[in-house]
Parts: C-alpha cells; structure tokens; sequence
C-alpha cells in the first residue's frame, strides 16, 4: 500500500480540505506518524502534521504559533517524493508560501485546500468518504477544538503517569 493510501492519511485529507478540522488532522496525522516513524521529528508526515498545525494556529490568530510550524512545515514537504505523489507538488508549495506571507503579514486567516491531483490518491479518499460520517462542527468549535474537546482520557493519563513517577 502507498503510505499515502493509509486510512489515517485518507482521513487527514478529508479533515483538511473537506471539514477545515486541523486540529483532527494533527491527530491523525500524529496516530500515523507514531506507527511508522516514532520519534523522527524530520520525517515528512511531521511536515504534513506541521501544516494543519500552522492552519490552526493561523485561523486562532495565533501569528507566532502559525509562522513556527508552517516554516518547520515547509522543507519536510519540499522535495517531491513518496509523501507528495498525489499532490499537486508546485501547488502545495506554494500552499506553504502564501499561508507564511499571510501569518507573517498578520492577515485573516484564509483556508486553502491542499492540492490533490486526479488519481490514485483522490480516488481513495473519496472511497475513504463513503465509510465516513462527518460530524456537524461550527466554526467557533474548530477554532478552539484543543480547549473545548473531552480531556478526561488526557487528564486520567497524566495522573497515571505522576503515579508512576512517585
């Protein structure tokens, strides 16, 4: 399977363009990342993770936040390869440059789609779709995702991890 065609990468597409949801797509893409590269923080599924991260930091109007990880972003997507196939690479570029113009200009954020090329790739995330419920989520939601979503598995976790350390 190409490592694009995973369901967690299918999904991070279809939170990005279809939802806008960037915080899930660092989610998934994090899910992923951790099966197939734990603790390669150069690998390119960081830079894919690093982009939704920037967009979510961007439309908090979090300047800072956003120009830091789209930057980081930018030179582990830079050289077309494995991790672009399916993406228009020119395109995705400059996908990157503009969102680091806008947040260094400190302008409103604006979504931009990423840049999918008719193929393999778009083919299964429409495949992915059909097995897929989106949820109803409002805008306010999706800005504020990392403060508004259930945290008592986080929560519960991190009293564990104290336990431990005592």
């Amino acid at each position: 399977m190409h490592p694009l065609s995973h369901p967690l990468f299918l999904q991070y597409i279809i939170h990005f363009n279809d939802e806008r949801d960037y915080f899930e797509c660092h989610e998934v893409g994090e899910e992923y990342w951790k099966q197939i590269a734990p603790k390669d923080k150069m690998h390119p599924l960081t830079g894919w993770i690093q982009l939704a991260v920037g967009m979510y930091h961007w439309r908090r109007s979090n300047y800072p936040g956003a120009l830091r990880s789209l930057i980081r972003a930018k030179p582990k997507l830079a050289e077309p390869g494995i991790w672009t196939e399916g993406f228009d690479h020119p395109q995705l570029m400059q996908l990157l440059t503009e969102s680091i113009q806008g947040v260094t200009n400190r302008e409103p954020f604006e979504h931009r789609d990423l840049p999918l090329v008719a193929g393999q790739l778009v083919q299964a995330v429409e495949e992915q779709k059909q097995h897929y419920l989106a949820p109803e989520l409002d805008e306010h939601f999706l800005m504020h995702k990392h403060r508004l979503r259930d945290r008592t598995e986080i929560i519960a976790l991190r009293q564990q991890k104290k336990r431990r350390n005592l």
